[in-house]
């Protein structure tokens, strides 16, 4: 008895030591490639062909993610989730699923059309919308491929393909727009064009990679193999469009709403914000692609997951309000640093352009707390595949986001966005808090609500009295706070280095 309780103890550790390992080789990756696409690449491009041009393609892109479901069908989620507990039909799924891949493109691209011609679509919005649907097919190869490293447990060679796209459109982008050789006539257009050269080089990479580990993949019509997959994926594909909707359709509903003079205006404002928010959402979500498989085969071995839990939810929720509430406080100055002046703009024009983005801005930093919430807890649900108590709060967010949006757009144009989007997500991250403790039987843990509360209240008097009585130059004060803020949670031991040193160190 006591050495199969010494086993589980050990097979328990081991996972947090992978999980925690490898957690800090993607974040070192994500820090040195992706922070460079999104400020030195894609700001740059707003920069250089203004918020409306930008709103334009920023449109699109969100138009055409709304129905990325359509190319994957919930398949990636399932798939990560089964490889992880059935390794030994890696090459069978590889090849059916290979062929529904390709089967689900024709689909998609079905769908997205005919909603785009009957939204009113043309013209050149069109043609962005052939190519930016070509780059989500593409890139939905991608992550159903890294879904079978993933499941196999292989995060070395995962991080390494998951910032490869990043790093060749850095490459790509980066030529046409540091050498001085395409900026008098950079367009959009080029824009869309080196992401897709850049998710056509990875998702080659990334296929040599799985066939590694499969051998030959022979691409194979198997009707009642698609029928089962597909059954099997519906709860993950409803769950992925809902959450789709209520995260990605604000710029879509703000250019329907608007009148067409400022419509793709403040959708550019709103990217301008939104921009910071997606950066910070690619690190939280490190989490979910680690923690998803972790969790499906301790959830498969009755491992107990609470400990796990837990330590992932103390790291994540402590970093991002320690950053959510850092980046706020100065959300006016960091908009005017990385935006510019248009040629033909008016300072009374873009001074109202930064002030608008600076809410919005604060206002998706607080989002971005519930969003990581449900990173954790929404991972846990799925790894455990409740799927219809998380298709459910989802579809909670998405009638109160859309609800909210179409009362608040017209009124407060991209601010009432914002404030729309953050409730939704607080909604769905308390209700998902609340399953989880019922179906888990998770002790409330009151030291941990206080000493976050401890955190927040610290935070606050650290603005105060940088803002009030600090004498420096915005960009030290920030980096005192955040720095400040990192010693208190190390004090609180909501990030205990203690404990993750011990967990590094011990053997699997």
């Amino acid at each position: 008895m006591c050495v199969v309780a010494l086993h589980r103890f050990s097979t328990f550790v081991g996972m947090q030591k992978k999980f925690l390992k490898n957690l800090v080789l993607l974040i070192v990756l994500n820090l040195l490639v992706k922070p460079l696409w999104i400020f030195g690449i894609d700001r740059q491009v707003q920069n250089l062909v203004g918020p409306e041009e930008y709103g334009l393609y920023y449109t699109i892109f969100n138009f055409s993610f709304l129905f990325f479901i359509f190319l994957d069908l919930g398949i990636t989620n399932f798939n990560n989730r089964n490889i992880a507990q059935n390794n030994q039909l890696l090459s069978k799924h590889l090849a059916g699923i290979g062929t529904m891949k390709m089967m689900l493109g024709f689909l998609y691209a079905l769908v997205i059309f005919g909603i785009a011609w009957f939204n009113g679509y043309q013209g050149r919005a069109l043609y962005l919308l052939a190519w930016v649907g070509f780059n989500q097919f593409l890139l939905s190869f991608v992550l159903y491929l890294r879904s079978n490293l993933n499941g196999l447990l292989l995060f070395k060679t995962d991080s390494l393909i998951s910032v490869l796209d990043r790093l060749l459109m850095i490459m790509i982008c980066g030529f046409l727009l540091w050498t001085g050789l395409y900026n008098a006539t950079f367009t959009i257009e080029w824009f869309v064009y080196g992401q897709t050269a850049a998710y056509l080089i990875t998702a080659f990479i990334a296929l040599i990679a799985v066939l590694n580990k499969a051998g030959k993949l022979r691409f194979n019509w198997n009707l009642p193999f698609f029928i089962l997959i597909v059954k099997k994926s519906l709860p993950f594909a409803s769950l992925v469009l809902l959450m789709s909707f209520y995260n990605r359709i604000d710029p879509v509903i703000l250019a329907r709403l608007l009148p067409k003079e400022v419509a793709y205006e403040q959708v550019g404002v709103y990217s301008q914000a939104f921009r910071l928010l997606d950066a910070g959402q690619n690190f939280a979500y490190l989490f979910a692609v680690l923690l998803l498989p972790l969790f499906a085969k301790m959830i498969s071995k009755k491992q107990d997951v609470e400990h796990l839990t837990r330590l992932s939810f103390s790291i994540l929720i402590s970093g991002v309000l320690i950053i959510a509430m850092s980046v706020s406080a100065y959300s006016e100055q960091i908009m005017t640093m990385l935006y510019t002046r248009m040629p033909d703009e008016t300072l009374l024009h873009f001074n109202s352009r930064i002030g608008q983005s600076a809410t919005i801005f604060s206002v998706l930093m607080f989002s971005f707390v519930a969003i990581s919430s449900n990173y954790v807890f929404g991972t846990l649900l799925t790894a455990n595949n409740n799927m219809r108590l998380l298709n459910l709060v989802a579809l909670g967010g998405v009638v109160i986001n859309l609800g909210l949006n179409f009362i608040l757009i017209p009124k407060f144009q991209s601010i009432g966005s914002a404030y729309a989007g953050m409730l939704a997500q607080m909604f769905t991250a308390v209700a998902q808090l609340f399953i989880v403790r019922h179906i888990f039987r998770f002790r409330v843990n009151y030291s941990l609500i206080f000493r976050f509360i401890c955190l927040a209240l610290f935070m606050v008097a650290m603005i105060v009295l940088l803002k009030n009585y600090g004498d420096f130059d915005w960009e030290i004060s920030l980096l005192a706070l955040v720095f400040s803020g990192l010693l208190a949670s190390v004090a609180l031991k909501l990030l205990s280095i203690k404990e993750f040193a011990s967990i590094m160190k011990t053997n699997q």
